[in-house]
């Protein structure tokens, strides 16, 4: 008895010194959650930030209770800096050996012709998409380098592979995602950092719920008629890229449901 005993002692050891981190941006719904429920059933400690407090308590508590692991859930709006540098820079010496950044928090507002558009919406999707992703990984980076060790995972789009007709600034801000993925790559190469980015087509999330401010109807009408992506789609799809032997650099991952061609071309099911 005593040998089980020792023998799951050094197995619980074992997992809780191998525990790693990750730190999800907008995890209180969609893909960001999907990511956070896949890293805790693979036993990661996860940090998860977004704006709905009640919801990412209740998370932290769900995925503690079945998972074991540890979550701090943080409540700030990426889009401003000293909100961010004040978290950041106060987490406490447990949690700093952040493993994997995954920005996740992102967002379209509006579908209107660029000379229709609303410069309100332009600035949240800029503040968010950008500079939000801007922000966390400028204060998340030194300790990878001092580390010489890390991954970012930027959740970008098709749309910042290829415009839409009214997609205008959205589509701006996910080329901007692409081409910061890629000199990030090259900035961090000698650090041993890796940069990876996932660009999916239609994920059914509360993305489009929020392009259309709530008009429940619009944003239902865009799945209809198609099998989107999911959230564990893209958990699934993060899991292999951060799980990959360290050597590995999966770069980018293009995936669209099988009904999507590319932005602009889809074909209904039948």
């Amino acid at each position: 008895m005593e040998i089980l005993q020792i023998f799951y002692f050094c197995r619980q050891f074992k997992r809780y010194i191998m525990t790693k981190i990750a730190l999800i941006t907008g995890a209180s719904s969609g893909i960001g959650k999907a990511i956070a429920e896949k890293f805790a059933s693979e036993n990661i400690n996860l940090i998860i930030t977004g704006r709905r407090e009640d919801r990412l308590n209740e998370l932290s508590v769900s995925l503690e209770q079945k998972h074991g692991i540890k979550v701090l859930p943080l409540c700030f709006d990426i889009r401003d800096l000293e909100a961010v540098k004040n978290v950041v820079q106060s987490l406490d010496i447990k949690w700093c050996k952040i493993d994997v950044l995954v920005n996740n928090a992102g967002l379209a507002v509006g579908l209107d012709l660029f000379q229709d558009g609303k410069p309100d919406d332009w600035d949240q999707m800029i503040d968010t998409n950008i500079k939000g992703l801007l922000y966390i990984t400028r204060l998340v980076v030194p300790g990878m380098i001092a580390r010489k060790s890390g991954h970012i995972i930027n959740i970008d789009s098709i749309a910042g592979k290829d415009v839409y007709q009214r997609g205008n600034v959205y589509c701006a801000t996910k080329f901007a995602v692409d081409a910061l993925t890629k000199s990030l790559r090259i900035d961090l190469l000698e650090h041993g950092i890796r940069v990876s980015q996932i660009s999916p087509g239609l994920v059914e999330t509360e993305f489009s719920n929020v392009r259309f401010k709530g008009d429940q109807a619009k944003a239902e009408n865009v799945y209809k008629g198609y099998k989107p992506l999911s959230g564990n789609d893209i958990a699934d799809v993060a899991w292999f890229i951060f799980n990959a032997p360290s050597h590995v650099n999966i770069a980018d991952v293009i995936l669209t449901p099988t009904s999507q061609a590319n932005v602009y071309m889809n074909k209904k099911e039948i």
